[in-house]
């Protein structure tokens, strides 16, 4: 599935498929045909309340028989009564909508250069950061995921995170196919935002840094001014009253995951 993201040209992340597989390991699904796959789908149930639809994608020579959309149903049956989320692209809006999924708003892509930057107040994460790291991103995003977040904060070699004390601000750090992407990125303000992303490539240096951002944040714009460009939007989209959080959510973690 995550090849299959790849060559969609979604550039996910090298190591996505352990923390992806964490927040549900029941929320991934096939389709086959004549035993090979055909369609797949992930709608991983982070909370008893919230889930998130993602990495769906059907075989280019196997598109219009129905066989992503009979995939599409039993991953909706998976998710139950909960609110289902997913950033979808401008070509299936219309085709999430038939399902109960309301747009309220846009993620758009954001890649260019930024220098590294040392900060003496942000530290890598550490074990004992997790409890006060999960509340903040419960109130950042309006959303609970534990697992998901358990494994996402657990450094890896192509994945790092950086945070300022007593759950202050979260920055996440991870080595794609191209480039690397920053997300999540959690904190007050744009310009406390930006002191995390600078922190987090010391970490894992690289020349093209992927930031993924709410439409018209802040962090948008000090991007913007710095020569980011804007290249890519998915519509976020809910089956459900969408979450809300508080405001410290500058960058979403994966659009396959929320």
């Amino acid at each position: 599935m995550a090849a299959w993201a790849a060559a969609e040209g979604w550039n996910p992340g090298l190591g996505d498929a352990v923390p992806f597989h964490a927040a549900d390991p029941k929320g991934f699904f096939v389709a086959e045909v004549g035993g090979e796959m055909a369609a797949c789908l992930s709608v991983a149930n982070h909370s008893a309340a919230f889930a998130f639809l993602g990495l769906y994608i059907c075989r280019p020579d196997l598109r219009g028989r129905g066989i992503g959309y009979a995939l599409w149903q039993a991953g909706l049956g998976h998710a139950g009564d909960r609110v289902v989320g997913l950033d979808g692209v401008a070509a299936q809006e219309a085709n999430y909508a038939r399902s109960g999924f309301v747009r309220s708003g846009a993620t758009v892509r954001h890649e260019g250069h930024l220098a590294a930057l040392a900060d003496p107040d942000i530290r890598p994460v550490a074990p004992n950061d997790l409890p006060d790291l999960m509340a903040l991103d419960r109130a950042a995003t309006g959303v609970d995921r534990p697992a998901f977040l358990q494994a996402w904060l657990t450094p890896t070699a192509t994945r790092q995170a950086v945070c300022l004390p007593d759950g202050r601000g979260l920055a996440v750090i991870r080595r794609c196919g191209r480039g690397v992407k920053l997300g999540p990125v959690l904190a007050a303000d744009a310009d406390t935002a930006l002191r995390l992303i600078r922190a987090a490539l010391c970490r894992m240096p690289e020349a093209q840094v992927i930031v993924d951002v709410a439409e018209g944040g802040a962090l948008a714009d000090r991007l913007a001014a710095l020569g980011f460009a804007a290249t890519f939007a998915t519509a976020r989209m809910y089956r459900g009253t969408a979450p809300s959080g508080d405001g410290r959510q500058q960058a979403i973690a994966t659009m396959e995951l929320g």
